[in-house]
């Protein structure tokens, strides 16, 4: 979200109920300090319980009429949270018929970043309901998309985020957005590359940590001259990555991590570390495509 995106918006998924703020509350302040445009969707994708009522009667032209009215009802209260929170935030409003990951998608063409909610589903409610637009617009988009959780989560003073490096062209443009995030918002940044011991083979530890050193020290290298403001901090830690990620980030102000990483297959439309960490962190999880890739 630097210069070549210019003033493309930060769009927010916007959640039916009030009482899920957290996405909105984190889109808000981010267009606020990049500077942005803010555009807030809501899908109306299948009713919910909520839509139905006695007085509609059961023909496609009132029960539609039910969720537009519906629909405005919900974006004019995100946008008059949105001007309250940050009055100087260019604020602007969409509603779309259609299922709202396939909406989002589409709103992800021309966006700054993509923010959405999050309710730690299970693995099989993520993967195999409607339930979750989260992965199939992470999948897709070619911007970064940040999955924020409800509720708010603890963090630690002063504040930090958690970068994931693997050495790919994915952990790069991840690292490059981490530092920016960090800056703005004058965190520290924690940068880490995890070993996963193979289960299989000839096993050199020494070699093999020695070898994510370099690759740790090559990625951060000349991004710490850029941003020199930000503090940071880089460890090699063994273990699983999404287990060792999702520990270092449990108080973080974030955790930044590519949509696929070094030893992911052409193809496959999203990582299993990026998935991982999507169903078990805590931390709002920002994901980020490598540049100019073509899905």
């Amino acid at each position: 979200m630097t210069s070549p995106r210019g003033r493309r918006p930060v769009v927010v998924g916007v959640d039916a109920d009030p009482t899920k703020r957290m996405a909105l509350a984190w889109g808000v302040d981010e267009a606020a300090r990049r500077g942005l445009p803010l555009r807030l969707v809501h899908a109306q994708g299948v009713p919910t319980r909520g839509y139905r009522s006695r007085e509609v009667r059961p023909s496609w032209e009132e029960w539609n009429q039910a969720l537009h009215t519906e629909g405005e009802r919900v974006l004019g209260e995100a946008v008059a949270f949105a001007e309250s929170r940050r009055p100087g935030v260019e604020v602007s409003a969409l509603l779309a018929e259609g299922d709202p990951a396939w909406v989002l998608r589409e709103q992800a063409a021309d966006a700054g970043a993509v923010v959405l909610g999050s309710w730690h589903l299970s693995a099989a409610q993520e993967l195999f309901t409607s339930a979750s637009v989260a992965l199939p617009v992470i999948a897709h988009a070619h911007c970064p998309v940040i999955v924020v959780p409800e509720p708010e989560h603890v963090t630690q003073r002063p504040p930090y985020l958690v970068v994931g490096v693997d050495g790919s062209a994915h952990s790069a443009a991840a690292v490059d957005f981490a530092f920016e995030e960090a800056a703005l918002r004058g965190a520290a940044l924690r940068a880490v590359c995890v070993w996963h011991p193979p289960l299989l083979g000839t096993l050199d530890e020494h070699a093999a940590l020695g070898e994510c050193r370099r690759v740790l020290s090559e990625t951060v290298a000349g991004r710490t001259a850029t941003h020199p403001e930000v503090e940071l901090h880089h460890e090699v830690v063994t273990g699983h990555p999404v287990e060792v990620l999702t520990e270092a980030s449990a108080h973080a102000v974030g955790l930044v991590v590519g949509t696929r990483g070094r030893g992911g297959f052409t193809g496959m439309l999203l990582g299993s570390v990026s998935q991982g960490v999507l169903h078990h962190a805590r931390c709002p999880v920002l994901t980020v495509p490598r540049p100019g890739r073509v899905d």
